[in-house]
């Protein structure tokens, strides 16, 4: 049985060994992207001298305070003039600054009568005010998007004011899902009897979608060693880099998943962690047809198929893929927790923030039940009890992951 820490090393040196190729997408289906190479400008921002506010624009000289309006420029119209000292022109927020131009005087400083500009009694202006430069924000060569960077939409704000259409991204992950037990129908199929609906499947689409991965749904198999070895053989063989099934991974005299793996030429790297939700994890792998695919077989409980989920799916391929720390904070608890073994807890609690101090609080859930749906849907963190760790009490300090 690995430790916790040995499990997620382990995990995360077999990902970084797959090969993660690359691909062009346009900018709209760039988003929450991962961008493989680094992108520079190749233009300047703003790309020519522009008025920062409507106004008027002059050819600084002191002491002038009237000025002949012979022309006026807006966003996009251009009007090709010269300015002098003597004249100016009518511009708006965002037009290009004409020949001779390198000053702007905002509308509410001057009063205009009969084409002509007069500054308003009191108001002031100064040499090269109100005009943003070409090259001010951005300077064409410059660095605007580095490898490894997820794609938000303010990354897309400027990758579009660079007029860059397309970006090249890592390719997401394809993910194969399989869920196993005799007990478990479809929703929208009538549940009766000893049958349950099978959660697990929606709740594994739903984090892989949350990541932004892609996924294959294989279904629900039952427990049945045949009808297993099918379904896992073709979601093997097929494009998947990543196969996760829940269920059959215990010791049950119905738990085939282990055993079919083996039989079709999986390495087993490890079997249970020392934690609690979550123990009976087990981790693999396969090549074929010279690809490299990882198997995680999840328990069937789904809060310990949730938990594993984060602690060893989401929490690593965030740091592996997305080049990014996983969400954590560190809370003072506001209840007692009981534990009295040397597994590592993950404990479903809920973190609230003081508003005047800034400082998290946080409280376990009263039902820390594996089967417990409800409980984990009001939880917004697990509580981290290391291993060494016994009987924590109020006012103690814990790690709290986000989820």
């Amino acid at each position: 049985m690995k430790s916790y820490i040995e499990a997620c090393r382990i995990i995360k040196d077999e990902i970084q060994l797959l090969e993660t190729g690359t691909e062009e997408v346009t900018l709209l289906n760039s988003l929450n992207r991962v961008i493989s190479e680094d992108i520079f400008s190749d233009i300047n921002l703003p790309s020519f001298d522009n008025s920062a506010m409507d106004g008027i624009v002059i050819n600084f000289k002191e002491g002038i305070s009237k000025w002949k309006i012979d022309s006026e420029i807006s966003a996009g119209k251009f009007a090709q003039t010269y300015i002098g000292e003597d004249n100016a022109a009518l511009i708006m927020t965002g037009a290009k600054i004409p020949e001779g131009g390198n000053t702007v005087i905002p509308v509410e400083d001057i009063s205009v009568e009969n084409d002509t500009a007069i500054l308003k009694s009191g108001a002031k202006y100064k040499f090269g005010q109100n005009i943003r430069k070409a090259g001010q924000d951005l300077k064409k060569n410059e660095l605007i998007a580095g490898k490894f960077i997820t794609l938000k939409p303010r990354h897309i704000s400027l990758l579009a004011s660079c007029g860059i259409p397309k970006v090249r991204v890592l390719k997401k992950y394809n993910f194969g899902i399989i869920t196993t037990g005799d007990e478990l129908v479809d929703i929208g199929s009538k549940c009766s009897g000893d049958k349950i609906y099978a959660s697990n499947l929606y709740t594994l689409i739903a984090l892989i979608e949350e990541l932004n991965m892609d996924h294959t749904n294989f279904g629900i198999c039952n427990d049945n060693k045949n009808d297993l070895r099918d379904v896992i053989h073709t979601s093997l063989h097929s494009n998947i880099d990543f196969l996760i099934t829940s269920g059959g991974v215990s010791v049950g005299k119905f738990d085939f998943v282990m055993e079919v793996l083996k039989e079709l030429g999986a390495e087993i790297i490890f079997w249970k962690v020392n934690i609690k939700p979550g123990k009976p994890l087990l981790f693999a792998k396969i090549n074929i047809k010279g690809k490299k695919k990882l198997i995680f077989g999840l328990p069937g409980n789904p809060v310990s198929s949730f938990v594993n989920f984060h602690l060893f799916i989401k929490n690593i391929l965030t740091e592996s893929y997305f080049h990014s720390s996983r969400r954590t904070i560190t809370a003072e608890l506001v209840n007692d927790l009981k534990k009295n073994d040397l597994k590592r807890h993950f404990i479903r609690g809920i973190v609230d923030q003081n508003g005047n101090s800034g400082k998290y609080f946080v409280k376990e859930i009263e039902n820390q039940s594996s089967s417990n749906m409800m409980g984990l849907s009001v939880s917004n963190a697990l509580i981290t009890i290391e291993e060494d760790r016994i009987n924590l009490k109020t006012g103690d300090e814990v790690e709290c992951i986000m989820i």
